[in-house]
């Protein structure tokens, strides 16, 4: 899904898819008023259409929404324009397996604000019983609930690492992928030249920056960092190195950014 870009020009390497004229006519010319507001209602229900196609399909690009909704291209982009404008979604910068170092593809997802047009009760509801559980067991209880949380994932990502083979790099490839089956908008690219300099970094400061744009429980992480912590403890046992989370969206930042070392052997480092 998504793959390495070889490239060695200092950038960093990437680990990264005719209408008819309408009713017939009835000899009676409608008021203007009234053909506007039809025609304002078939804008609305057909950009309703994209919104839902995103928020299930998520991320797409605009070819893939036009072949899965039947509208043309242009078509398709007027309304996304229009979403984005509205903040209801959001552009996705991917970069495609087999692509090369060419630009990376938009795709898009529905944003924060967009997923409060079909209701947000669940956050509300999540957030009373999270409250409600650390109440009668504190912190620890939390903690055990985001651990059991992320076992689950871990457990299902496991085998896909494991094919991947010992090298950190193939194995983030991997989890790039696991991730993007789930939502999460991943991609990492390769740190293995100098930003300034140019230069190959040696080898025990070479690294993998892993990018998440989206996160399921933003919300909640922000009241609950457990979470992300859980989350960044399962990278380091799928991986099976110490990783170090520079960001994460539930704290304020542009995407959840984690920084895996490949230079060295941490596993073998660890207490």
């Amino acid at each position: 899904m998504y793959s390495m870009d070889t490239s060695t020009n200092g950038q960093p390497r990437s680990l990264n898819a005719d209408p008819g004229k309408g009713a017939a006519q009835t000899g009676v010319r409608p008021a203007r008023g009234s053909a506007q507001g039809s025609l304002v209602e078939a804008e609305d229900r057909t950009r309703g259409k994209v919104r839902a196609a995103v928020l299930e399909h998520g991320p797409i690009s605009a070819a893939e929404l036009g072949r899965l909704l039947g509208y043309t291209p242009a078509a398709v982009r007027r309304h996304l324009d229009q979403l984005e404008r509205d903040g209801v979604i959001e552009v996705k910068r991917m970069v495609k397996s087999g692509a090369g170092a060419g630009r990376p593809a938009r795709r898009y997802v529905i944003s924060s604000q967009g997923q409060q047009h079909w209701g947000d009760d669940y956050l509300d509801i999540a957030r009373t019983a999270l409250q409600e559980l650390a109440s009668l067991g504190g912190e620890a209880a939390i903690a055990a609930f985001a651990e059991r949380r992320f076992a689950e994932m871990e457990a299902r990502y496991a085998p896909a690492l494991q094919a991947a083979g010992p090298s950190v790099e193939e194995k983030s490839k991997a989890l790039v992928e696991a991730l993007n089956q789930d939502g999460f908008v991943a991609n990492a690219n390769v740190l293995s030249i100098h930003p300034v300099s140019k230069k190959p970094l040696p080898p025990q400061l070479t690294a993998v920056q892993l990018c998440q744009g989206h996160c399921p429980i933003q919300n909640l992480a922000a009241e609950f960092p457990v979470f992300c912590d859980k989350e960044t403890e399962a990278f380091e046992r799928l991986l099976g190195v110490d990783v170090r989370r520079l960001s994460t969206l539930a704290n304020g930042g542009h995407v959840c950014t984690t920084h895996i070392p490949t230079g060295r052997n941490h596993q073998q480092e660890r207490p």
